[in-house]
């Protein structure tokens, strides 16, 4: 994790800043940092689209929150919430229904995680995927970032596509364990520290340049 930071792609970044994806980028930060605002049950249906990320595309998870909606998400059963999912074209909707089910535990989220999250969003990524099945390193960073936290990285498959073209990264790592996520997440830091900005930032510009989106 030696190598030097592509100052090609720093000017890439900063100058997507400068315009109209700049302007993107902070108003959807700004969308995250009002989750602090929310109930348990928003917090609880974002939890649920964060585990229905896991393996797919993030735009199927989004319309299968926006089907179900939070009461959705707490209220059908294992089947229902399968039959939901497998209409809208996931891989694994029963076994993401049985982990939306069990989640259920932990409705009152936001709670749990209030004091972890406020004195290190580390220590709360740590409670998520040690208690929340279904949820790993990449998920629990999304779901924390999308609830207003900035200092964590989303390693997802197109960040670390950009990470490796640009010579950040020898390759994609097989698996993501706890180990070579911080490893590449510091690698990740050391990037938006050279541009001044927060971790949170630079996922949603840096996926921007993989995908031509900016979605949460």
């Amino acid at each position: 994790m030696d190598k030097e930071i592509n100052m090609d792609l720093i000017k890439k970044i900063k100058k997507l800043q400068n315009n109209e994806i700049g302007e993107l980028v902070s108003k959807r930060i700004s969308e995250f940092e009002s989750f602090k605002n929310k109930s348990n049950e928003k917090w609880f249906a974002e939890l649920c689209f964060c585990i229905l990320t896991a393996n797919s595309r993030a735009k199927t998870a989004i319309n299968i929150q926006n089907e179900l909606g939070e009461r959705g998400f707490i209220n059908k059963n294992e089947k229902e919430l399968s039959l939901v999912i497998k209409n809208n074209k996931h891989r694994f909707h029963n076994n993401k229904a049985k982990f939306i089910c069990n989640a259920r535990e932990h409705i009152n989220i936001k709670d749990k995680l209030k004091k972890l999250n406020e004195v290190d969003a580390r220590e709360a990524r740590e409670w998520l995927v040690k208690n929340i099945k279904g949820i790993g390193y990449k998920e629990a960073s999304h779901f924390l970032r999308n609830t207003g936290s900035k200092n964590i990285a989303i390693l997802d498959r197109h960040i670390l596509g950009l990470m490796v073209e640009n010579n950040l990264i020898d390759m994609k790592p097989k698996s993501l364990n706890k180990k070579n996520y911080l490893e590449i997440e510091e690698k990740f830091k050391s990037i938006a520290e050279n541009i001044k900005m927060s971790l949170a930032e630079l996922d949603l510009y840096m996926w921007y340049m993989k995908t031509g989106g900016v979605l949460k």
